[in-house]
């Protein structure tokens, strides 16, 4: 299901000129059957300000949906169509394969319904989505072009559209909301 990516990353070389460090496709990718979805990792940071020295890939890592502490996160996802009658996996499993933690609370309108302590710059690149929110009035139907700037909120990604979405997604991590659902 995951389209190939072709990752262009700079660095410098040892006199400090700007160079191609890594050319070729991102080779992190991850499935996530239950979330129909698959999930190509494209960078890392660690904190901000970021490193830019050394050579590392720093994509060559395990990692959930969430960057680390003070740090940011570029991926694309590939959102398959739902199937019909919507999603088979439960809030609480979806939640364990994205490495997000479980909070109490009420049902979620949606198996998918999550949220990260981030800002999160969301740009669809390919076909349609829908972004659900607490309150159904509040959804949003997106196309290619369209651009999200999401602050902390809970949120699902449902794809009823009959064809494949992609989207890029920043997430840069953000101090935790004060009250609010979880």
């Amino acid at each position: 299901m995951a389209t190939s990516i072709r990752r262009v990353v700079t660095g410098h070389d040892s006199s400090g000129k700007a160079v191609v460090a890594i050319d070729g496709p991102a080779p992190n990718v991850r499935i996530r059957a239950g979330a129909r979805s698959a999930s190509t990792l494209l960078w890392v940071e660690d904190a901000t300000p970021a490193d830019n020295t050394g050579s590392a890939d720093k994509a060559d890592r395990q990692i959930g949906v969430a960057p680390p502490p003070t740090g940011s996160i570029f991926r694309i996802v590939e959102f398959a169509p739902e199937q019909p009658g919507g999603p088979t996996i439960s809030n609480e499993q979806m939640k364990a394969e994205m490495g997000l933690h479980a909070h109490g609370g009420p049902p979620p309108r949606h198996p998918y319904m999550h949220r990260t302590e981030t800002v999160d710059y969301a740009v669809v690149m390919e076909g349609e989505i829908d972004m659900l929110m607490d309150d159904a009035r509040d959804d949003v139907h997106l196309k290619a072009g369209d651009v999200v700037i999401q602050r902390g909120t809970n949120h699902a990604w449902a794809n009823r559209s009959g064809k494949p979405c992609r989207i890029a997604f920043i997430l840069i991590d953000a101090k935790p909301l004060k009250g609010g659902p979880a």
